[in-house]
């Protein structure tokens, strides 16, 4: 009668300690990255405030009339604003996504100061009769409120940011006569693009 060899080399090898610490450390990581992320940022709702600053551009005064040229951008601002807002509360609700919660909380304070500094900053050059340096100022302050909040989201929303500062520094060199161009391009073209890669690959 054949022999059926030692027990012990017929038992399932199991797999190595190290291999499933591993796969704990890597589900560990990643639950708290998402944990960490504020994730409601809206993609498409971008791409309308991208769409709203487009149209602010195209039936907009000419810079030369500087306080119709104004209003026309402070309407669409508040406009934009209400597209974001409104937006990322949808898109809370439909991921279950706590909006007010830690994460939440910081991204929104986190990018109010630079806006808020940009308002005073742009009341100051109108008053002194410097309205062609406000698309820079606008890019520039938004851009740095998105980088530093989105140090609490996902990591598109950093690189968004930088664009707008880069932007708002080829502003600086741009003629007056072009503000509504490069409105169009920053605010515009940049929420267009960065909406559609938010929309794509974090769900909406």
């Amino acid at each position: 009668m054949p022999c059926a060899g030692p027990v012990r080399s017929r038992r399932l090898r199991p797999a190595p300690l190290h291999a499933h610490a591993i796969e704990d450390l890597r589900f560990i990581r990643e639950t708290m990255q998402n944990a960490a992320s504020f994730t409601a940022v809206p993609g498409w709702g971008g791409v309308a405030m991208g769409a709203v600053a487009v149209a602010a551009a195209l039936i907009g005064p000419t810079p030369s009339r500087a306080t119709a040229w104004s209003i026309n951008w402070l309407i669409a601002a508040m406009g934009a604003f209400a597209i974001g807002v409104a937006a990322s509360f949808l898109k809370a609700r439909r991921t279950g996504t706590p909006i007010l919660a830690q994460q939440g909380r910081k991204f929104v304070l986190t990018l109010l100061p630079p806006l808020m500094a940009g308002a005073v900053i742009s009341v100051a050059l109108y008053a002194a009769g410097l309205c062609r340096l406000l698309p820079a100022i606008w890019l520039l302050l938004y851009g740095v409120g998105v980088i530093s909040a989105g140090s609490f989201s996902v990591r598109v929303i950093p690189v968004m940011g930088l664009c707008f500062m880069v932007a708002g520094g080829a502003a600086l060199l741009c003629p007056a006569a072009w503000a509504n161009s490069v409105m169009a391009a920053g605010f515009g073209g940049l929420h267009v693009v960065f909406g559609t890669i938010i929309a794509r690959r974090y769900g909406g």
